[in-house]
């Protein structure tokens, strides 16, 4: 198939050019892209896309998926629908599943069973896999990427045999909660220097978050909720950047959520330490002042930060001190939402709306560039990976994104791909949404 697409605007981070241009695609490649193409078969199909944005595909560092053991909040298949619908062509799932992915069989069956949809799809069987909410005609599924747990039944407590897992395929390695034992870190460490893969860890004590749900500040004393110090992040981040200088082993910091840990993080680039961040969307768009609401779906872990994190995490996201943007999206069902905010598990989803909301919010408002947002969303994200995502050139595979930010559509049940539904913006008007994405 090849198709035309006119006067899109173009943003490509990797060249950090944002223009308008006609973009010729043809059995899944980048054959030209120019101010105007002419020269064009009988056969080409010509679309309109002026007002439309395309962009390198999206990808998505960390999110949590329900199968195994958990299908009732999302099984493989809707969790992958969501992410294409949401414009992402690469996804990394994180281990705590149950069984959590600590061993290369489960790897490989995640692997196979995605692999063995993406095939499905491309061929059109839709008599064997769901495609029936929103989108028509459904659009390709995505990469799915999988982190290896670091330690057995992600407890802390022993070390999974990280060889066989990176030998079995594995993205990197996560456990993707925080750690209980800071020596165990340090021999993770060591360990993980000649398998060249990327080791995620989540900064968190859970002894100065004791049972806090919300940030401390003003707002939690005005909503008579439990805080969490920023220190419960900073101390951590700290101490995890003494072990980076000590081992000289590359790591990513999770979901960075404070102004202070944006400091930490650009004092240890500034010294030459081998690490990158991500903070997650939800932390760029709200602060405490939300949870008024007390909506369990803004029940997060990290909490929402103070409007000095938000101000700090944005501008950090900017500067690049901040790499990338994850979307951790975490489905839970009804029944287990419906609880008093302290006692609803920590969550929300946002695969769908990650894109829509960040491009209003922080693009039409003119705080970010285009460019800022995307290459936080793609190339950056990939490149925490140790992965590059192709440019919008000649002659390179098609991973792109078709996005039309004037698009409005309502957050219900019915238009979504994942089977929960915790978000803060159900039953509100977006604008903006994905038209198609080419992996």
């Amino acid at each position: 198939m090849t198709e035309l697409l006119q006067q899109v605007r173009v943003i490509d981070p990797g060249f950090g050019t944002d223009q308008i241009a006609d973009v010729l695609i043809a059995d899944g490649e980048i054959r030209a892209i120019a101010t105007h193409i002419s020269d064009i078969s009988a056969d080409t199909q010509i679309r309109d896309c002026r007002g439309l944005v395309l962009g390198p595909g999206l990808v998505d560092l960390y999110s949590h998926s329900g199968e195994p053991g958990y299908e009732e909040r999302e099984t493989l298949l809707s969790f992958l629908q969501a992410a294409a619908a949401g414009g992402f062509t690469r996804v990394s799932i994180l281990p705590d599943t149950s069984p959590s992915i600590d061993n290369p069989a489960l790897v490989a069956q995640l692997q196979n069973k995605g692999g063995e949809m993406k095939r499905m799809r491309k061929m059109g069987e839709k008599e064997k896999i769901n495609l029936s909410p929103p989108a028509s005609p459904a659009p390709p599924l995505p990469l799915l990427q999988v982190w290896g747990a670091i330690t057995l039944d992600i407890a802390g407590k022993q070390m999974t045999e990280l060889a066989d897992l990176a030998n079995a395929g594995v993205v990197g390695f996560s456990d993707g909660l925080p750690w209980e034992n800071l020596a165990l870190v340090r021999r993770v460490l060591e360990y993980l220097q000649p398998l060249g893969k990327p080791v995620a860890f989540w900064p968190s004590d859970r002894q100065l978050t004791a049972n806090g749900v919300i940030r401390e500040g003003p707002e939690a004393i005005r909503l008579g909720l439990p805080p969490i110090p920023a220190s419960a992040e900073t101390a951590a981040i700290a101490a995890l950047l003494e072990l980076v200088a000590a081992t000289s082993t590359p790591v990513h910091i999770m979901r960075v959520s404070t102004a202070r840990s944006v400091e930490l993080i650009a004092s240890a680039k500034a010294a030459g330490l081998p690490i990158t961040a991500s903070t997650t969307w939800m932390h760029l768009l709200l602060d405490t002042k939300a949870v008024k609401s007390y909506h369990t779906s803004l029940h997060l872990d990290p909490p929402l930060g103070n409007p000095s994190d938000v101000a700090g995490l944005r501008a950090g996201v900017r500067a690049g001190i901040v790499d990338a943007i994850a979307i951790d999206h975490a489905p839970y069902t009804y029944e287990e939402k419906v609880q008093a905010f302290a006692e609803a598990p920590p969550g929300a989803i946002g695969l769908e709306l990650a894109l829509p909301l960040l491009w209003q919010h922080l693009v039409e408002t003119g705080e970010f560039t285009a460019l800022e947002l995307w290459g936080a969303l793609s190339i950056r994200s990939a490149e925490c990976l140790g992965q590059k995502v192709s440019a919008i050139t000649s002659n390179r595979l098609a991973e792109l994104t078709l996005f039309n930010p004037q698009e409005t559509w309502k957050v219900e049940r019915k238009n979504l791909y994942t089977l929960s539904s915790n978000t803060p913006w159900l039953g509100q008007q977006l604008k903006g949404r994905v038209v198609q994405t080419w992996c």
